[in-house]
């Protein structure tokens, strides 16, 4: 048998603190240098294989208090990610020296009494510890620079009781004026009145006022019902598009009326729809964690977080464990074909992970190599996935019995003296953390960061994975599986084995298509194709081409 190359060129992957010349192996890959410091890897690229300019992107999340701190305060700040840009996006898809993320999702920036920032006490200030509005723009700036897309996070069912508005609001209530401007920006009942089941209301102290606030005392949930308040926010969002901003991530979209999923979904069809009339390519992706059936109910007017497929439960992290390839691609099919179905331009937006749960390493692990398959599964995939920081190095970091969301949203581990600290609250046992920095995964020509790296490469290189008509293909006598992506008249086939041993299929079980082209292989092991018969190592992957 032999492996069979596609005639092209070989972008040299380095690591972006190579300092000296590498060399070859006996296998005919590349390893350390003799100084222990360049790192290099061969990925193998079909010609002309840019990337398309459109939404169907690598996002990377950033928990902007924890990333980069740039002034010494232990906060990371905007400045913080202005400074390690090179090592998000460097600008030159080809340079191999940085991660290579086609876009940026920031958590809250906006001023906020807490360390998450979802409680906006001023929609319109940068919180003092994230820098300024000029720090925003010079990032937003650097990013299109390098074709990167910047969205915020756009937490707008309910505000800080810090808020102006809120602060208008009880004054109002407390001079007893129904017309003042703000006496229904929120949501509110007397004391004596019968409260909707299922919903909190706060009490404003030495008043028969109650709020509703069902996340927290703190935070009090505006009145959508009310024309002025749909305005406040809609010029919000107006005013950062004109920024240069790309998009919003919603927070709690399915909680602008409360239980009321219809209403919800109205809401949500007015609002962005008036972005689209300023901004039509604008990017929208709404939080709304819950079952496919609540999900769908969104899929017509805005882009969803797929859920299901998340998390220590999920059906990555359990293919991921060695499970059934073919049961994943049929479920990604099934996924597609729903939400099509429901909009034609809806995206599949997969994650393992987020700042809202438990990290992927601490129930995948990197040494057991589950991360990298979880990677492989949801970064070869159509739509815009997206990596949480920090999963590229195995950084860890759980709930636990502190019952604290602070413990997911640590500080990036550097290595090179940052000084970013843990958010306030965390109590994760740093000896349960991973001990290897950025600095030390540029060192691993086999590790995760690398591992990253040459996936983001090979989704690039292979344009049609991102963006093609996907059909899954189904071994039935394996748990080796995969699916093809046709786009503008090409297709490229995807096959993942999962387990710990190498498996062997006939692709004729699964397709008549005459791929003959290994364009790329990423993982543990190798990939060699005789005729239609593909063998592939234990947790690897492959990408296949017809080779015309």
């Amino acid at each position: 048998m032999k492996r069979l190359f596609c005639i092209g060129f070989i972008l040299v992957l380095l690591c972006a603190c190579a300092a000296a010349e590498p060399a070859l192996d006996s296998t005919g890959r590349y390893r350390l240098s003799d100084s222990g410091e360049a790192i290099v890897d061969d990925v193998e690229f079909q010609p002309g294989s840019e990337n398309a300019n459109d939404n169907n992107r690598v996002f990377y999340e950033i928990f902007v208090g924890s990333f980069s701190d740039s002034n010494g305060d232990g906060v990371g700040d905007l400045r913080g990610i202005i400074n390690r840009m090179d090592y998000l996006n460097d600008g030159d898809p080809q340079s191999g020296l940085s991660l290579g993320v086609e876009g940026l999702w920031l958590t809250p920036i906006f001023a906020s009494p807490s360390y998450h920032k979802y409680d906006v006490a001023d929609f319109y200030a940068i919180d003092p510890a994230f820098g300024t509005m000029e720090d925003l723009k010079e990032l937003i700036a650097l990013c299109h620079a390098r074709d990167v897309k910047l969205i915020l996070d756009l937490p707008i069912n309910h505000t800080s009781t810090q808020n102006r508005w809120f602060k208008s609001f009880l004054n109002a209530h407390l001079m007893h004026n129904p017309d003042h401007e703000y006496y229904n920006f929120y949501v509110w009942q007397d004391l004596d009145s019968v409260l909707p089941a299922g919903r909190h209301f706060s009490r404003v102290a030495n008043q028969k006022l109650l709020y509703e606030a069902n996340f927290s005392d703190d935070m009090p949930e505006l009145d959508f019902d009310q024309p002025a308040v749909r305005q406040a926010l809609l010029k919000v969002a107006l005013y950062y598009l004109d920024l240069g901003v790309d998009g919003f991530r919603f927070d709690a979209a399915k909680y602008i009326y409360f239980g009321d999923n219809a209403q919800s979904v109205d809401f949500w069809r007015w609002y962005i729809g008036e972005i689209r009339k300023v901004k039509s390519d604008v990017y929208t992706v709404a939080e709304v964690w819950d079952g496919g059936a609540v999900i769908d109910q969104y899929i017509p007017v805005t882009n969803c977080f797929n859920f299901s497929a998340s998390q220590a439960d999920g059906i990555i992290a359990e293919t991921a464990k060695g499970g059934n390839v073919n049961r994943y691609t049929a479920y990604i099919q099934q996924y597609l074909d729903q939400i099509h179905a429901l909009n034609a331009d809806a995206m599949n937006i997969l994650f393992v992970s987020n700042h809202d749960m438990d990290r992927a390493a601490g129930y995948l692990t990197a040494a057991s190599g589950r991360m990298k398959m979880a990677a492989n599964l949801y970064l070869l995939s159509p739509g815009s996935p997206f990596i949480y920081y920090g999963e590229e190095i195995g950084l860890r970091g759980s709930r636990g019995g502190a019952n604290t969301d602070a413990n997911r949203r640590l500080a990036m581990l550097w290595g090179d003296g940052d000084t970013v600290r843990d958010p306030i609250g965390a109590t994760y046992d740093s000896s349960k953390q991973t001990p290897y920095p950025v600095t030390d995964m540029f060192r691993f020509g086999d590790g995760l960061y690398n591992h990253y790296k040459k996936l983001i490469m090979i989704r690039k290189a292979n344009p049609e994975i991102a963006r093609g008509d996907y059909a899954a293909l189904l071994f039935p006598d394996s748990k080796l599986g995969g699916f093809t992506c046709t786009w503008q008249g090409s297709t490229v086939a995807v096959l993942h084995n999962t387990t710990g041993s190498g498996k062997t299929v006939d692709l004729r079980q699964a397709t008549d298509l005459p791929f003959t082209v290994i364009s790329a292989v990423i993982g543990d092991g190798e990939a060699t194709l005789d005729g239609t018969h593909l063998h592939l190592d234990g947790q690897t992957s492959v990408v296949l081409r017809t080779g015309d």
